[in-house]
């Protein structure tokens, strides 16, 4: 019998079957489980070096701001990383909320309304937060919000703008005092450029045609004392210049835009035909961009007080100056009229006859004939001298504009002769409206004439904005007596006639209209009595 080959493979039994079978199993599921913690360990490292070290997620701040008029409130300090604003509206109107650097804008919040705004992924550094509606951040509504690296620590910022002053201390008034002096004594300040000013046909034609040149660019504008700022203009000047033409003059203007965006011009106020309104694609094509080309041709048939300006785009370009006067033919005054007991002179004339224009938005912001306070022009007269100031309104406003001590005898409405002429001493002006006031300039002195909605002439750092002044000087011998202009008391006395003793010998008094008041009563009743006793029989 051959011996067994020591060599050959050897042969299991089925006991050593069943025992490889599971060493098999083991040995897979362990090399499985290696492999599986591997993958997770890289992946491990990988989110480390990715979150810089072990954060889980990019931080996120909520940042509660209050507002109100005309104040932005809150700790505008947060970390790197994403910046939501929380916006409530503590005030009376509405606001808003934007942030320049991102141009990022939240909707309008009304009276205790309440909005967020995600910033999305902030880095470091500052970011300048404001209320976005006209005038609102001249008038104080601009803070800075504050976002710090990794490690870095910010103090609690301060808000912005705003009249709560309630934790300031008595050195801070004296302060905000000695701000305001400043502020007024700077006045008037000369700056660079003026607008208005006439603009002279550039040739007449054979048939009578007044042609002028007229060119749209963006242009560095002095608003304020060494503020300029990119201003929209026509001719390189804000408010655009004035067009003085005469009814039924042929008027034709060659207009060139070099402004980065496509415009057109409407002449408001001004019978034109349709295809001359100026409103792209109605009524022509946008003029386009870089050095496009329009003509402009009518007769001007109808006296007006109109104005020009941008209609395309206008929410940017009207407010940032393209705006200007347009006046057509004359305008009567009521001289020889007598109104609320004022005689007006039958021969009297204007020493002046000007337009101020109102603004309140885009980069010239607030502000008269394209200039803010301290750079208005003041209006300088003689004692008993009238003036004539018609009141345009470009702006996204109401204006109430105020006169010290002289009252506004207003005559016209939007370039319209009116019936009943009125006496003011505030007149609020809207968007697009043009009202023609007169006025006599009685005493010497310096008279402030404003708009008065306060914060748009004052904030905690001055005076600015839409504030300007007469300036009369006194002429030897005039005595505003004479024949006074005086409509406040017309009734308690029709004559103005005043005594030396302030009284008013020979006037009607309180109670001389209170007994015909009482006449007039009795006598109503007499008559409804009347007719009630022919009713009943």
């Amino acid at each position: 019998m051959a011996s067994p080959d020591q060599t050959a493979p050897y042969a299991a039994g089925p006991q050593q079957e069943r025992l490889g079978g599971s060493w098999f199993l083991i040995l897979t599921l362990g090399g499985l489980a290696i492999v599986m913690a591997f993958m997770l360990g890289i992946a491990a490292i990988g989110i480390l070096a990715g979150d810089g070290g072990g954060a889980s997620a990019t931080p996120s701040t909520r940042i509660d701001v209050t507002l109100a008029e005309f104040t932005i409130n809150g700790n505008l300090v947060a970390p790197e990383g994403e910046v939501t604003l929380v916006i409530k509206n503590d005030g009376s109107m509405d606001h808003n909320v934007g942030v320049r650097e991102l141009g990022l804008l939240s909707p309008n919040v009304g009276a205790g309304g309440v909005v967020e705004l995600a910033l999305g992924e902030l880095n470091p550094g500052t970011y300048e937060v404001y209320c976005d509606i006209a005038g609102h951040a001249d008038s104080g509504m601009v803070a800075v919000l504050t976002v710090s690296g990794s490690g870095e620590t910010v103090a609690a910022a301060s808000s912005g703008g705003g009249t709560d002053h309630s934790n300031m201390t008595d050195e801070e008034y004296a302060a905000m005092d000695t701000a305001m002096m400043e502020s007024m004594l700077a006045y008037p300040a000369e700056t660079e450029g003026k607008g208005n000013q006439i603009l002279e046909p550039t040739e007449v034609l054979a048939d009578g045609t007044k042609v002028f040149d007229l060119e749209a660019s963006i242009v560095q504008w002095e608003k304020e004392p060494g503020l300029y700022v990119d201003a929209w203009a026509y001719n390189g000047m804000v408010p655009g210049p004035k067009f003085d033409l005469d009814r039924g003059d042929k008027f034709r203007v060659r207009f060139t835009n070099n402004l980065p965006m496509g415009t057109d011009i409407h002449w408001h106020g001004v019978h034109t035909p349709n295809d001359m309104d100026g409103v792209a694609p109605y009524t022509q094509d946008l003029i386009e961009p870089h050095g496009g080309t329009f003509v402009y041709e009518f007769v001007v048939d109808d006296d007006a007080i109109g104005m020009y300006h941008a209609h395309n785009h206008a929410q940017t370009q009207v407010v940032n100056g393209m705006f200007g006067a347009f006046v057509v033919g004359e305008n009567p005054a009521p001289w020889g009229m007598s109104v609320s007991g004022v005689d007006l002179p039958e021969d009297g004339e204007f020493a002046v006859d000007m337009p101020m224009i109102l603004n309140d938005a885009g980069t010239i912001g607030l502000s008269l004939n394209g200039k803010s306070f301290p750079a208005t022009e003041p209006l300088v007269l003689n004692q008993g001298e009238w003036a004539s100031v018609t009141y345009y309104n470009e702006g996204l406003q109401i204006h109430p504009m105020h006169l010290h001590q002289f009252p506004q005898l207003v005559y016209a409405k939007d370039g319209i002769p009116l019936e009943q002429p009125y006496w003011t001493d505030t007149l609020n002006i809207a968007p697009g409206e043009r009202y023609t006031v007169m006025f006599r300039a009685d005493d010497a002195g310096v008279w402030v004439w404003h708009c008065h909605i306060l914060t748009h002439v004052e904030r905690s750092t001055g005076m600015f904005g839409m504030v300007t002044a007469i300036i009369v000087n006194e002429t030897p011998g005039f005595d505003p007596n004479d024949e006074p202009v005086r409509p406040s008391n017309w009734r308690l006395n029709p004559n103005h006639s005043v005594a030396e003793d302030g009284t008013n010998p020979g006037g009607v008094t309180a109670e001389d209209l209170a007994d015909a008041q009482a006449e007039a009563d009795a006598a109503d009743e007499a008559e409804a009595s009347a007719s009630s006793t022919n009713s009943d029989g």
